[in-house]
């Protein structure tokens, strides 16, 4: 897996949204960008993430930041998670991984003794010039938000 670093640029991508709205990287130019990858919609972790960014969503975009997540569900899937857990943020509905793989988070993992391929739960912040600036790799669920905003 060659996951992206601080200092590397964000790659350009286009991706379906939860609505099948086009979502590209060109979109939020100029602005600060948190991508979250997280493994499987409706799962518990994934669900604890994406409601920690949903109840500190006003302080994330009070400090200018846009939130986008990413998985590899389809955008069914991906717009009954939004509709359940009311997200206020888009979910791009990855299904044939190319952003995935453009962020290179799709890989080997290991998970009660078994040996798959699959996301993993990275986060990435992504300033206005479209440069990684952070890249939380040890996301904490219930605490997800507070990693993002600390320096």
């Amino acid at each position: 897996m060659n996951t992206l670093k601080v200092g590397d640029k964000a790659p350009n991508f286009e991706a379906f949204d939860e609505q099948g709205n086009i979502v590209k990287l060109s979109d939020f130019a100029g602005k600060k960008l948190v991508v979250f990858f997280y493994p499987k919609a409706n799962t518990p972790t994934c669900t604890v993430e994406a409601c920690n960014l949903r109840d500190e969503y006003a302080v994330l975009k009070e400090q200018g930041y846009e939130i986008l997540g990413v998985s590899a569900d389809s955008q069914k899937k991906q717009s009954n998670f939004k509709k359940k857990f009311n997200f206020p943020y888009p979910l791009l509905a990855d299904v044939d991984k190319e952003v995935i793989n453009a962020f290179g988070v799709w890989g080997e993992k290991k998970f009660m003794g078994r040996i798959f391929d699959g996301i993993y739960r990275i986060t990435f912040v992504i300033n206005e010039e479209g440069i990684i600036e952070k890249v939380i790799d040890k996301v904490k669920a219930k605490i997800h938000a507070a990693q993002i905003l600390e320096q």
